[in-house]
C-alpha cells in the first residue's frame, strides 16, 4: 500500500482543512515546494497535491506553488483541484504532473473523464468525495444525489488509473478513516482505491493495508502535527 503525503494548497500556503471547510484551515507552511522536498527527503513514493482554491474556483489557482513544487520533487505527483477540462489536464500533464485527478467532472461530464484516460492512459483518477455515501462537488460544496458505489462503477471500463475516496467527514478531523466504507469500495470495483479523509495514526494505516485491497493512503494533518512519522510509516508499511 502507498502512503501519499498530502500538500494542500490555499493562497498559496500549506494548509488543511476541518471537514472540508475553506474557513477553518490551518496553515502548515508558506514554502510548499520545500516541504515538498522534505516528503521526498523522507522517502515517499508520491505525493498527494490539491489546489483548493482551485476547487472552488472551477480552474487553477495555484498553478506558481504546484509549478515549484514539480521543479524541486523527482517522486511522481497527483493534483486535484480546479481541472475541468482538456486543456487544463493537458496543460499539467505537460508541466510533469504524474497523475491529475478529476472530481466535479467525474459527475458533470463522465464523457470527458472517458476521453482523458483514453488519451492519457495511466495519468487519470477521479476523485470521489462523499458525505454519508453521497458524492459532493465543487470543493465539497454542492451535495448530488450521486451514490458514490454508482459512481465508481461507471467508471469500471474507462481505464482510470485509481479512485481517490474522501470520507469529507473524516478529512482533516484526526478521528480516524471511515475503514469500512472505503474498503467496501474497493471490493465494488476493481479500479485501485486510495483511501483519503482521516488517516491520523500509524495505526490507521495499517489497518488499511490489512483489509488487503486498499491500494493506498492519503495522510495530510497528521504528518504535520507529527501523529505519525512518515520514515517510521513508510518502513512500517513495507514489512
Amino acid at each position: 500500500m502507498i502512503l501519499y503525503p498530502a500538500i494542500d494548497l490555499k493562497d498559496g500556503q500549506c494548509v488543511r482543512l476541518l471537514h472540508g471547510d475553506m474557513d477553518k484551515a490551518t496553515v502548515f507552511g508558506d514554502d510548499p515546494a520545500a516541504q515538498a522536498e522534505a516528503f521526498q527527503s523522507a522517502g515517499c513514493e508520491w505525493l498527494h497535491l490539491v489546489d483548493l482554491n482551485g476547487a472552488f474556483a472551477g480552474s487553477p489557482v495555484n498553478a506558481a506553488a504546484v509549478e515549484a513544487i514539480l521543479a524541486r520533487i523527482k517522486v511522481p505527483a497527483q493534483l486535484g483541484g480546479g481541472i475541468r477540462d482538456m486543456a487544463t489536464i493537458r496543460m499539467w500533464l505537460d508541466k510533469g504532473l504524474a497523475r491529475v485527478i478529476l472530481g466535479t467532472i467525474a459527475v458533470e461530464d463522465p464523457a470527458l473523464v472517458r476521453e482523458a484516460a483514453r488519451a492519457f492512459p495511466g495519468k487519470v483518477a477521479v476523485g470521489i468525495d462523499a458525505r454519508g455515501g453521497r458524492v459532493a462537488t465543487k470543493g465539497w460544496a454542492t451535495e448530488t444525489d450521486v451514490m458514490v458505489t454508482d459512481l465508481a462503477r461507471s467508471f469500471e471500463d474507462a481505464g482510470v488509473a485509481a479512485i481517490i475516496y474522501t470520507d469529507i467527514n473524516r478529512d482533516g478531523a484526526m478521528a480516524g478513516p471511515n475503514i469500512e466504507a472505503t474498503e467496501a469500495l474497493a471490493r465494488a470495483v476493481t479500479i485501485p482505491v486510495i483511501a483519503s479523509g482521516g488517516v491520523s495514526s500509524l495505526a490507521d494505516l495499517i489497518a488499511l493495508r490489512e483489509t488487503g485491497v486498499i491500494a493506498g493512503a492519503i495522510s495530510g494533518r497528521a504528518l504535520y502535527d507529527g501523529a505519525i512519522d512518515l520514515r517510521s510509516a513508510l518502513k512500517a508499511l513495507e514489512s
